[in-house]
């Protein structure tokens, strides 16, 4: 008794500090604000760049260093290291409240080590592997000075002709709202002030990943129902993970840009969700409502911006210039200004900036946190449970250690530019491992690598197919690694061909007619379309963009030494004609039953409805059983839950992961249902030949949906429960009944 007297007084203790610290907390913002001018506070909401890593038209701005002493300036992006963001922050206490600057930058997969890019991390499925790669680059970044990075970018993308596609954790609903959780916590760490911490921001808010055709930039035209069922709930998970900041989006949203869309940010985000952190701009979105036809100039764009819930301006210089005289004008209301400012000044304190305004800019800290043998550990690790194996016939793979002779073929096999993918943070003089040198750094001294280019990536030339073949024949397997440059892919790099580009597929097709053991490395940042070497090829490997320990990482899966476990994020079309393609699709009254099944029915009549590879497919050099599926009742109501039991078992002769997936189906409801949702997963390793008993529980949550009302909630009904290695691949169902 006496222990449980003490933990509660303890409690009490621990709750009133939290208590306490936030009221002073809010307190230090309202003496602050108070003694603000309200130029001092639209500068607050004033963000500009610095000189290096522009991510969008810059406008030419002399008096920056001026406008940041004259408190005109809260936030500065693309400033980075502990000695320019000190030289930077002197400036700003200079002002007259010497209120410091936030530093902000796009540390999207890794800062001085470079991770895998988010969408071949999100392959992983490996959620305390992705926590520790946001948590490796917030270290990184916070020793760097830098407070703030604009991710994780958690948009739900069903369409890979978007470029963007690299950028998030792909098309599904639960599997992205895991992931959020996973990288807000990442960057966060234990709490926002802890010097290895850095602000997560939440993008793009929202519905950003459907723009019309897969065209970056573009509007977004969705139902209500959509929105709420797909494209929202990462973003409330992050929310809930305590994520310090959102970024708004380009696009519109029924008509209205959503940077100034009050319905998204106001309504839902700071109202139903509650969220205290501030909204950011996208890069000039508000000034760019005016192309939009949105706002006549950026005088309306600023006053549409400030009542929507965009509180700080991104380089668009709409702010600054305009809020005073809207103030003035009684078009804004101070009181919207205010709460902007609040929420700006609010993550200063937290992040502890008005006690240290250089607290985070450490050169000593710097030179011994970048690219730390542990860092690079950790990426090392992260590329290797990234990757996808598609196809292993005739277990080519892993190669034997004994091998004579390799011949490494392709425009990607020296490639070291190429292994850090889009969105990375560039380094003079940087090292990233090709494939070629992770190859020379495993093999002994008794193989020997034969290289040849064959091509380039986007050549229309054989000229170099001869060598290239001459190679093939004289080894006694071949590596192939095709695939995209690293610019194919990001930010602006929408493309309606999404095939293989140049002569690539060429050069496979005559390597594979040299009869010799293919293995092809395909390293893209978007699922590619690549028909006859999905049909001929009998080994593939899908690498993504790895990053700087990409060669090792590939080098190690190659001989076996990691034994891949990766399952796709995102559904690989056969076809750009297919796109929107994804696992999770509703049923119609006339539902194709098979891909030869067209008469009258849902369906193409020149291509199957199917896919070239599932959402959640990936290979292994094991085999995995699956029996015995329980389920402790076949009816639930709405405060139960069933608990599910299946046994997996490892049947091949190498150690493993398996990702066990679990899907619903709510067979009849007050609105139609997908045919199946992701509902759970757990990635198990098990040795050769070990048996394994699997759990999962099922309750009210997992039952719900959002129905005509867009409420959500449960319905009493018919439920299947599938259970497998992927969307397409079930090994197990059963059914039960919601009372």
């Amino acid at each position: 008794m006496r222990k449980h007297h003490y933990a509660l007084i303890l409690f009490l203790l621990i709750t009133q500090g939290v208590v306490a610290q936030r009221k002073s907390i809010d307190q230090r913002v309202d003496s602050v604000l108070k003694l603000m001018t309200l130029d001092e506070k639209i500068g607050q909401l004033n963000q500009y760049t610095g000189d290096r890593d522009a991510t969008g038209p810059i406008t030419n701005n002399p008096n920056k260093l001026i406008e940041i002493r004259d408190g005109k300036l809260g936030s500065m992006l693309n400033v980075r290291g502990a000695k320019e963001t000190r030289e930077v922050q002197e400036v700003a206490m200079q002002s007259r409240l010497r209120i410091p600057l936030i530093f902000g930058l796009d540390v999207i997969h890794g800062y001085r080590v470079t991770f895998p890019i988010p969408l071949a991390e999100a392959a992983s499925w490996d959620l305390p592997a992705m926590e520790l790669a946001a948590r490796v680059a917030a270290r990184e970044t916070a020793a760097s000075g830098i407070h703030w990075t604009f991710a994780p970018m958690v948009d739900i993308a069903r369409d890979p002709r978007w470029g963007r596609v690299m950028e998030g954790a792909g098309e599904d609903t639960y599997l992205g709202s895991q992931i959020a959780i996973a990288r807000v916590k990442g960057f966060q760490g234990k709490g926002l002030g802890d010097l290895d911490a850095i602000m997560a921001c939440a993008k793009h808010f929202a519905a950003y990943g459907a723009a019309i055709a897969g065209r970056d930039y573009n509007a977004v035209d969705m139902s209500e129902h959509t929105l709420w069922e797909f494209y929202l709930p990462p973003f409330k998970a992050a929310v809930d993970a305590g994520a310090a900041t959102f970024m708004n989006a380009f696009n519109t949203l029924n008509g209205i840009p959503a940077t100034a869309n009050s319905y998204l940010q106001r309504d839902i985000l700071k109202g139903k969700w509650g969220f205290k952190g501030f909204v950011v701009s996208d890069w000039g979105s508000i000034g760019e409502m005016v192309p939009h036809g949105f706002a006549k100039d950026k005088s309306q764009a600023a006053e549409q911006a400030i009542k929507g819930g965009s509180d700080m301006d991104m380089e668009s210089r709409s702010y600054l210039p305009n809020l005073a005289k809207l103030v003035a004008e009684k078009k804004v209301p101070v009181a919207l200004i205010d709460d902007a400012v609040k929420r700006v000044l609010r993550k200063k304190f937290e992040l502890g900036l008005f006690e240290d305004p250089y607290r985070f800019s450490n050169v000593e800290r710097q030179e011994k946190e970048l690219n730390s043998a542990e860092n690079k550990k950790a990426a090392l690790s992260m590329a290797e449970k990234s990757m996808v194996l598609l196809k292993n016939e005739g277990q080519i793979l892993p190669l034997s250690k004994n091998l004579k002779k390799i011949a490494v073929i392709g425009p990607l096999a020296k490639s070291e530019e190429d292994m850090h993918g889009f969105w990375s943070v560039l380094w003079p003089n940087d090292k990233l491992i090709s494939l070629y040198q992770g190859l020379q750094d495993k093999v002994g001294k008794g193989t020997e690598l034969v290289y040849a280019k064959g091509c380039g990536i986007s050549d229309t030339s054989k000229t170099g197919f001869a060598e290239a073949i001459a190679a093939a024949k004289s080894a006694d397997v071949v590596i192939i690694a095709a695939g995209e440059a690293f610019d194919m892919t990001g930010e602006a790099k929408s493309k309606t061909n999404i095939h293989l580009p140049g002569v690539q597929e060429d050069l496979i097709k005559e390597i594979q007619a040299t009869g010799k053991p293919v293995v092809v490395l395909m390293m893209a940042g978007r699922p590619l379309i690549f028909n006859w070497t999905a049909d001929h090829v009998p080994s593939i490997l899908y690498t993504w963009w790895l990053g700087s320990e990409a060669g090792h990482a590939m080098a190690n899966v190659l001989f076996g030494d990691y034994n891949p476990a990766g399952k796709l994020p995102m559904t690989f079309p056969r076809d750009e004609g297919q796109i929107p393609v994804y696992y999770n699709y509703y049923s119609t009254g006339r539902p194709s039953m098979n891909d030869r099944d067209t008469r009258y029915r849902s369906a193409y009549l020149d291509m199957p409805n199917s896919p070239k590879f599932a959402f959640g497919h990936g290979l292994s050099y094991t085999t995995f059983a699956y029996s015995n599926l329980k389920l402790s009742s076949k009816q639930i109501n709405a405060t139960g839950q069933i608990k599910v039991d299946l046994t997996l078992k490892n049947t091949g002769k190498y150690d493993g992961e398996e990702v066990v997936q679990l899907y619903l189906q709510d067979k009849v409801a007050s609105v139609v249902r997908p045919v199946k949702e992701l509902k759970d997963f757990q990635k198990v390793m098990l040795k050769a030949g070990e048996t394994k008993t699997i759990s999962f529980t099922i309750n009210k949550e997992k039952l719900a949906f959002f129905n005509q009302q867009l409420k959500w909630g449960t319905e009493p009904g018919d439920f299947k429960l599938m259970i497998g290695t992927a969307s397409d691949q079930i090994k197990l169902e059963d059914t039960f009944v919601l009372n």
